[in-house]
Parts: C-alpha cells; structure tokens; sequence
C-alpha cells in the first residue's frame, strides 16, 4: 500500500478513501484485502469504489448543465444552512433577553 495507507487510520477523510479506491481501481489491492487490512465492511469500501467511479464520471462529463446543477444544489444547501443559523442566533438572542430580564 501507498505511505497514505501504511498509517493506522483511526478516521476516514475524503484524502484517505480516494487514495485507497485509487489503488483498488488500479489493481494494487483488492476490496476484500482493504477490508481485512482496515477492519472494514467490503460493503462501505465498495461503496467508496461506487462513489469515486461516479465522481470521477461526473468530473469527465462537465457539462455546463451538470456544473450548474451542481452550483444549484450547493448554493441551495449554503441558503438552508445560513438559515438554520440565523435562527438559532435569533432563537439564542432571545434567551440572552428573557434571561437578562430575569436577574433584573
């Protein structure tokens, strides 16, 4: 394995996963070794090798409908979660007043 995979991992970021579906797409490992090696299910590493074919499809399409999908759907993810936000700044203003007029 790489020296990105000779470590233990104790957590599995992007980094880690793409390079171990790299190295199984390019024939140096297999699922079922990954698996052994890295106490992991052969059902999420194929999962990882499922999703890295499709990104990698996705990136070589790039289409300009497929990248403004994409935008669409971030952007979209970015406007609920700064609403998510805004209410929670609101919901924590609003107990810092009720609190504030209780001590008085």
């Amino acid at each position: 394995m790489s020296a990105v995979m000779d470590e233990e991992i104790k957590r599995w970021t992007a980094r880690r996963k793409s390079a171990l579906v790299l190295e199984i797409i390019q024939g140096k490992t297999t699922v079922a070794k990954a698996s052994r090696q890295f106490d992991l299910t052969p059902a999420e590493v194929e999962s990882w090798v499922e999703d890295g074919k499709r990104g990698m499809e996705n990136a070589l399409r790039a289409k300009p409908e497929d990248v403004r999908q994409q935008y669409e759907r971030q952007l979209k993810e970015l406007q609920e979660a700064y609403g998510e936000a805004m209410l929670e700044l609101r919901a924590r203003k609003k107990l810092a007043a009720l609190l504030s007029t209780d001590e008085t």
